[in-house]
């Protein structure tokens, strides 16, 4: 079993012969096996035990059994109490994944403080059989079929290559002490009647039932390399990151849109159902949103445009310029003010040349807000911002971002768009005011 998980360790460029590393050491045969076997193999290793309190005496006996077990080899020991019950409460989540998390988050607290490569766990060739059906009886896509991965992060698992009874095994011959944990005879946990109950039941009709699953998690793992691949090549033809955009008939052209959706937009924290209804959006009207906690997703006419949260206190803040400002300043962007008696028009969309005798200080910058209207620059008559966005096609994301530039009560800039034909400069000008929009510092 050495040389197996040797090899196991090697081909997988799990650990590295130097560095310490903490052993998550629960007191049952599997860590106590692992925490033996890496200290064969010669490893640093320091023991880390949870006691999670969940089941009274039997929580302190793993506690005593886990320190007893880290000195007979020789092992630094570091435990933990956690008052689970409370925790689980206080998040909403269930006493299970209460407990995995804050196992998980000590770990890696442990790992940072003793400056250590990596934290390892005991889990086997069984639980990723058990994880696999797991997934499959809940509903998953290919992903949840592939099994327990060897690494994920900063957590390991060298034992991934060997089954329970080979552990079992090792321990009695080894004669390596651990203890048993109760509650994995409980059938009230999930994963409990999988391995006490479907699993004998499969094995009715297939004696080498986990062989046969391990194999088909290794037939899918190879399929899903050339799946992501394939995923992450699609979503750079689609998405172009700087502006958020999706592109729509590039997407639809694809054999399975919501497939593609859901591999794109799950790292932006949407969920399955969401991305369900944002697919079904492909062909309807401009404008509808969908949301996550992060970021949100508009259909324009043909893209989604995809842009995070933005603080709406920042995006409510108000800006004055006084007459004396010049040169360059930060507000909610770059901008560089300049004053000059040699006036020249510039005709760009970055630029507002003003006439300044016109101009009352201080200039108000704020957000633009419904019923605002001014005169576009070559027009006669008043236009509503509302309207001055639709017939320019700019979409909803991009409206929330534009700000205005107000002389008094009037709009004298659309940022970015356009200045009012009323503060242009004419040939009766005498002095300018230009503000440049910096877009890189």
């Amino acid at each position: 079993m050495l040389q197996t998980v040797k090899r196991y360790i090697e081909r997988n460029n799990l650990l590295t012969p130097n560095g310490k590393i903490v052993v998550g050491l629960s007191g049952g045969s599997d860590s106590a096996v692992l925490l033996s076997v890496l200290c064969r193999l010669g490893y640093d290793c320091l023991a880390a035990h949870c006691n999670f309190h969940l089941r009274a005496e039997e929580s302190c006996r793993d506690e005593q059994f886990a320190g007893e077990f880290a000195a007979s080899l020789r092992i630094p020991f570091l435990k933990r109490d956690f008052d689970t019950r409370t925790v689980a409460k206080e998040r909403g989540v269930s006493i299970e994944m209460a407990a995995r998390n804050l196992r998980y988050e000590w770990f890696e607290e442990v790992r940072k403080n003793e400056d250590a490569v990596a934290v390892t766990v005991g889990h086997h060739r069984d639980d990723s059989v058990e994880t696999l059906l797991l997934n499959l009886i809940r509903g998953t896509g290919i992903k949840g079929l592939t099994g327990i991965k060897p690494r994920n992060g900063r957590i390991i698992r060298p034992l991934l290559c060997v089954s329970k009874a080979e552990i079992l095994l090792y321990a009695q011959t080894e004669k390596l002490p651990y203890v048993n944990d109760s509650s994995n005879r409980l059938p009230e946990f999930t994963r409990n009647k999988i391995r006490l109950m479907v699993i004998p039941l499969l094995k009715t009709l297939n004696p080498s039932v986990n062989e046969a699953l391990v194999q088909t998690m290794y037939n899918l793992n190879e399929a899903a390399k050339v799946y992501e691949a394939e995923i992450e090549k699609k979503k750079k033809i689609i998405f172009d990151e700087k502006s958020g955009r999706i592109h729509i008939p590039l997407l639809k052209a694809f054999p399975s849109p919501e497939t593609l959706l859901f591999e794109l937009l799950k790292d932006f924290g949407f969920g399955k159902e969401v991305i369900s209804n944002i697919h079904k959006a492909i062909d309807g009207q401009p404008g509808k949103t969908f949301y996550s906690n992060t970021h949100r997703l508009v259909k324009d006419r043909d893209a989604f445009l995809l842009t995070p949260h933005e603080d709406e206190k920042e995006e409510e803040k108000k800006y004055w310029i006084q007459s004396s400002e010049t040169g360059i300043i930060n507000l909610p962007f770059r901008m560089e003010i300049s004053c000059t008696d040699e006036p020249a028009m510039q005709f760009h969309k970055h630029v507002a040349c003003l006439d300044r005798d016109k101009l009352r200080f201080p200039l108000l910058l704020r957000k633009w807000e419904p019923g605002d209207r001014f005169i576009p620059l070559g027009m006669k008559g008043f236009q509503k911002l509302s309207d001055f966005f639709t017939n320019r096609k700019i979409s909803k994301p991009q409206k929330e971002k534009i700000r205005v530039l107000l002389s008094g009560e009037d709009i004298v800039w659309v940022v970015n768009h356009r200045i009012d034909e009323r503060f242009k400069i004419g040939s009766h000008t005498k002095n300018a005011y230009i503000i440049k929009i910096l877009l890189t510092s």
